[in-house]
């Protein structure tokens, strides 16, 4: 048996041999180099052409102390390097690896070339890439950088537009892309964050998009794109042709699919208030026609008299000729007469229909809820221009342009579905409906009821809807949202649910991602709550909407609940951490759920424990048995811990850092 200290000395001797072997070759140092100084050397080797910067294999393992470079326990946290005159690019997967990192500037420098991806950098918090000659588009790998407060690329070569994703990124409080070579339109940036924005000498056009946010710049944010147009430059766009032409065999191009609003679809937005242009035209054009053709007959007969005085000599076929001239001018005059008297006919027909097919939506009248300001009345609702935005379980909802360039929001109640709902209980639930006001709830301004005709009246949301930023458009995949959006989305939904519930004692019924709206801030807004309770049936083979609805809801018969309403958020939570439709939510144990949730998801696993606390409170929201569900009350509160205690982690740990 050897000798424990022999054993030790012999293991030791072999390692110094394994050292000396390797040390000709340079292995040994990179062996035991630490991974941050090994990124920071792969930079330097592509980066540091003129060899500026003194980092070394044989001083690596102080690299904390190399200049621009400043750490937190051996990890690097600041990397500034500035006006060194670095002339090389910046290579992929080198700077990535620094997982720690919070700020990186390389500002006023010489690299060239694309900016690498940058999604392993989950921490970073601010980045300055500007005054250099950096080439291709707008890096795509910063849409997975939420932390993200400072971006500033401008001084640059990029080309290309500017994604719409930029809006998510909620924490945004300096942005500059000027002096570049960006196309395209502006996005609808509505951080409120927001407090140094540039994108002046770029190649933008278009309308900008008129946001609380966009509003508060100036002009000189907005400079040099001389194809821009909008209100906030004072620069008037070309017009875009209405909803509706004039005439639709003068318009080369059909518009989108639109309906009036209390009209049947056929009649698309008339105007009775006043005669059309085209009315006008052809009134106009009648009367000149008729005139000229009557000047025309009474120079016809002042030429005739005039020749058979002249010629009463010449032959009779002559004469002929010329009574047939003048019966042939006689003619085409009456024709004309005739003409115009048809053309007046058939205008009073067709407005006498038109009144008619307007009789029915101007019969009812448009109330205000409590306390609204009365901005249009139900004449100009029902001229609006309206365009389709979706067909749902209670109705149609259209997107209204109103005259006065107000923007509503109609949903047209489906009026088989509320058929055993009489006039008085729809005027007294809408009257409490109409009272509900809260941030994340789509305030409800008026309502509308003539015979079967039912209309809702809400603020347009111009962010689109919570299902189409999770599961994107047909023709790209969105990838799951990161972690602390879909807290901040389940904050806020359940905040405007529980106000549904403890402030009212009502409920939605009908919670689901289609029925979450995004406001100008990007706040989640809930919308359809509270017109479950009016329908008399809803679709039962829908398995998207069945896979909303809480197991002791799903027969026709049982009225939706609280309870339920929290089954339906606790699904909506798993749509929201996986990506996938909820019919796609398999059944599965709570830890088998764990493991599946993380396989949907590409994360590194860095935020497991934090994804974990928000997969806890969608299983405890989706039992089975609504007693074991928490209420939406609790839940918000689950949340709010959840935020709490994130939000005294980081800064715990950026005060460490030195970080503001």
């Amino acid at each position: 048996m050897i000798h424990p200290l022999l054993s030790n000395a012999l293991f030791l001797l072999s390692f110094i041999a394994i050292l000396g072997a390797s040390s000709s070759s340079g292995s040994v140092v990179n062996l035991l180099q630490p991974s941050d100084a090994s990124a920071l050397l792969d930079f330097k080797s592509k980066a540091d052409l003129n060899d500026h910067l003194p980092y070394s294999q044989n001083t690596s393992f102080h690299f904390c102390q190399w200049p621009g470079v400043k750490c937190f326990q051996q990890k690097v946290v600041h990397f500034v390097l500035q006006g060194l005159d670095l002339g090389g690019v910046f290579v992929p997967n080198s700077l990535t690896r620094l997982d720690q990192l919070r700020v990186l500037s390389l500002q006023n420098n010489s690299l060239n070339g694309p900016i690498p991806d940058l999604s392993k950098l989950l921490n970073l918090k601010s980045l300055f890439l500007d005054h250099n000659y950096f080439t291709g588009s707008f890096p795509p790998s910063l849409h997975s950088l939420h932390r993200l407060r400072t971006l500033d690329l401008s001084h640059n070569n990029l080309t290309g537009p500017i994604p719409t994703w930029l809006t998510s990124l909620d924490r945004l409080y300096y942005l500059r892309l000027d002096w570049n070579r960006f196309n395209g339109t502006v996005p609808p940036l509505n951080q409120s964050s927001l407090r140094t924005f540039n994108i002046s000498y770029n190649n933008f056009t278009g309308a900008i998009p008129v946001t609380p946010t966009l509003l508060r710049f100036e002009l000189s944010s907005f400079l040099s794109n001389p194809s821009l147009c909008g209100e906030i430059i004072h620069k008037e766009c070309h017009p875009s042709p209405p909803f509706f032409g004039p005439s639709s065999s003068l318009q080369p191009v059909s518009p989108p699919p639109a309906v009036a609003l209390g009209q049947s679809e056929e009649l698309h937005g008339v105007d009775l208030s006043e005669p059309s242009p085209k009315t006008k035209h052809k009134k106009t054009a009648v009367i000149i026609g008729f005139s000229s053709a009557v000047f025309v007959l009474i120079g016809s007969l002042i030429c005739f008299v005039m020749a058979t005085r002249k010629q009463r000599n010449q032959k009779p076929s002559t004469a002929a000729v010329a009574s047939d001239g003048a019966a042939a001018v006689a003619a085409a005059t009456e024709a004309a007469t005739v003409m115009q008297i048809d053309l007046q006919e058939n205008e009073l027909e067709e407005k006498v229909k038109r009144v008619q097919g307007m009789h029915v939506g101007k019969s009812g009248s448009l109330v205000f809820c409590a306390g609204e300001a009365q901005l249009y009345t139900l004449d100009q609702l029902m001229r609006a221009s309206a365009e389709l935005l979706g067909r749902g379980t209670m109705g149609t909802t259209y997107k209204a342009v109103l005259d006065n360039r107000l923007i509503v929001c109609v949903k047209r109640l489906d009026g088989a579905k509320l058929a055993g709902t009489s006039k008085d209980v729809y005027e007294q639930h809408m009257e409490s409906v109409g009272g509900l006001r809260h941030p994340n709830l789509v305030p409800l301004r008026a309502y509308f009821q003539a015979r079967e005709e039912r209309l809702l009246i809400y603020d347009y949301q111009p962010n689109g809807s919570l299902f189409s930023l999770i599961h994107g458009s047909k023709s790209s995949r969105a990838k799951p949202l990161h972690w602390t959006s879909c807290l901040k989305i389940a904050e806020d939904v359940a905040q405007g649910l529980s106000y549904i519930h403890q402030a009212w004692r009502l409920v939605h019924g009908n919670l689901k991602s289609s029925n979450v709206l995004l406001g100008p801030d990007f706040e989640a807004c809930i919308g359809d709550y509270c017109l479950a309770l009016l329908a008399t049936s809803l679709p039962e083979d829908d398995p998207e909407a069945l896979a909303y609805k809480a197991p002791e809801s799903r027969n026709s018969n049982h009225q939706p609940t609280s309870k339920s309403d929290v089954f339906s958020f606790g699904i909506l939570l798993l749509e929201l951490l996986t990506g996938k439709s909820p019919s796609q939510l398999p059944f599965l144990v709570p830890n088998e759920m764990v493991n599946w949730v993380r396989s949907t998801r590409e994360d590194d696993g860095g935020e497991d424990n934090r994804l974990e606390m928000l997969l806890e409170v969608a299983i405890s929201c989706s039992l089975t048995s609504p007693e074991q569900r928490p209420t939406m009350w609790q839940v918000l509160k689950m949340l709010q811990e959840i935020k709490e205690s994130v939000l005294m982690e980081d800064s715990e740990l950026d005060q460490h850092m030195g970080i503001s």
